[in-house]
């Protein structure tokens, strides 16, 4: 590899045409291609290029691309069944989500953010969407909506 921009270039194709489960994974699928590197090293790439770990239907784990491009199963990423919810507090929204499933959510919502949200945190089921000052609610909960119908 010549420079960084290969680099990452590697990564997001072996990330969307492979299950890599974690890091040693994708340390290995990286030196197949003669690249070695640190643990350090990936995860900063892998922060740089926004790809998360996240929980497959059969609960294995799965690095995925923003957006859930690399997701084989129609509506993984999306699917706010089961104890999805959303609520609001001022100008925050709590979105609860299935285990595993709210970074890949988070990077969909910053991914078709309006002028209605300023960005979100995620945990491992739950998601703080930070709304910005005198947002209509029923518009974001309707953006977020419609999340669920591009899955």
């Amino acid at each position: 590899m010549k420079n960084k921009i290969e680099r990452l270039g590697l990564i997001k194709r072996i990330v969307a045409e492979r299950h890599i489960e974690n890091q040693d994974d994708l340390l290995k699928a990286l030196s197949e291609h003669d690249i070695n590197m640190t643990q350090a090293t990936l995860s900063r790439d892998l922060k740089a290029l926004k790809i998360v770990r996240s929980v497959t239907e059969d609960g294995s784990y799965r690095y995925v691309l923003p957006g859930g491009k690399n997701l084989p199963e129609p509506g993984f990423a999306l699917n706010f069944t089961g104890d999805g919810s959303l609520e609001f507090s001022g100008n925050l929204a709590v979105m609860k989500t299935r285990a595993g499933y709210a970074g890949a959510i988070a990077s969909e919502i910053d991914r078709i953010a309006n002028h209605s949200i300023l960005g979100t945190l995620a945990g491992d089921d739950t998601i703080l969407i930070i709304l910005r000052e005198n947002s209509d609610r029923a518009a974001v909960k309707s953006l977020l909506e419609s999340l669920k119908n591009e899955a």
